[in-house]
């Protein structure tokens, strides 16, 4: 059947989603493109509990909930919250914090909002996403916050920062006077140790299709040895004023995320850091088309296990 339609504007989502059927409806067309299917014996004949919300195999007679194996299972939040705030994330440009989204939603409890919030970010990751390819732009920065344990570009001298290291597809294209120009494409963002070769391999490997081309600045962590199965590009920076004009791309990026953390967040704890650079890796690849970002993280966030309030223990700082 395909993916529903997902709602152009705010008037068409509140239309759409007034009710947690109408929600739980959706969910189900989002997460089974082809009509329910059991998790446990793979048939696809079940009848729906409407009172229950449940469907029950024909076959093995297990109960499965729409939610259930997503990170909404066993939220105690209506499924309506969740829709409100996977919308509000994914279309909000600059992202919404935690007490944003409180009183947005008219959540009762901050810590309830807060772990929302992280649950989403879980959820904006797709483990079956492709490497980046063609022409990479590749550089590190640091982002506020302890940093112990790290070394590398200046981190040992700086003792209240965190090492970032980020890669961004270049794309290029001929403008109205047919001059050839570039705009960057997708974007991957991870904390890392250190610069060396070790850890800027790993990353390259795990971000970036082999075969393509890797523009630098030249740091010595982007060696032979790390990018044996790419081609390097090298373009010298010189003053540390002129690294912005060398890597256009990837410092813009830089730049907008330290924006971000430090004016919707005011800041983030570096072992949260990752869940916030993965949400914003998620609205920079899908800038172009916020509204279908919304269905695109309902469907994410049914391929992910809920993540356990146990498992996060809030700053008292982020309030």
């Amino acid at each position: 059947m395909g993916r529903p339609e997902y709602p152009k504007d705010m008037r068409e989502f509140r239309r759409k989603f007034a009710t947690d059927e109408a929600c739980r409806e959706y969910l189900v067309q989002s997460r089974w493109l082809d009509g329910f299917v059991c998790p446990q014996c793979s048939a696809k004949a079940a009848w729906l509990n409407k009172r229950r919300h449940l469907f029950e195999c024909q076959e093995c007679g297990r109960q499965t909930s729409p939610t259930a194996g997503t990170v909404m299972h066993r939220s105690h939040l209506p499924i309506q919250e969740w829709f409100w705030a996977a919308y509000l994330v994914a279309t909000h440009t600059p992202g919404i914090s935690a007490l944003q989204l409180q009183r947005q939603l008219g959540i009762a409890s901050y810590d309830t909002a807060w772990h929302l919030l992280h649950r989403l970010r879980k959820a904006m990751v797709n483990d079956q996403r492709t490497q980046l390819s063609g022409l990479v732009e590749a550089d590190e920065t640091h982002i506020g916050g302890p940093a112990k344990g790290k070394s590398g570009r200046g981190v040992a001298a700086a003792k209240h920062k965190t090492l970032v290291v980020g890669a961004v597809e270049v794309l290029t294209y001929m403008d109205d006077s047919g001059k050839r120009r570039e705009r960057a494409g997708r974007l991957r963002l991870q904390v890392i140790k250190d610069a060396s070769e070790t850890s800027i391999g790993a990353f390259i490997q795990g971000k970036v299709e082999p075969g393509s081309r890797i523009r630098t600045d030249g740091w010595r962590g982007y060696s032979d040895t790390a990018l044996v199965d790419y081609k390097h590009t090298v373009r010298i920076v010189g003053a540390p004023t002129r690294a912005h004009k060398q890597a256009p791309h990837i410092h813009r990026v830089f730049s907008n995320l330290k924006t971000w953390l430090a004016g919707t967040h005011h800041g983030v704890e570096p072992k949260y850091l990752q869940s916030y650079l993965d949400e914003h890796v998620f609205r920079f690849n899908r800038r172009n088309t916020p509204m279908a970002a919304f269905q695109t993280l309902l469907g994410i966030s049914c391929q992910k296990t809920p993540l356990e309030l146990r498992k996060l223990k809030r700053p008292e700082s982020t309030r």
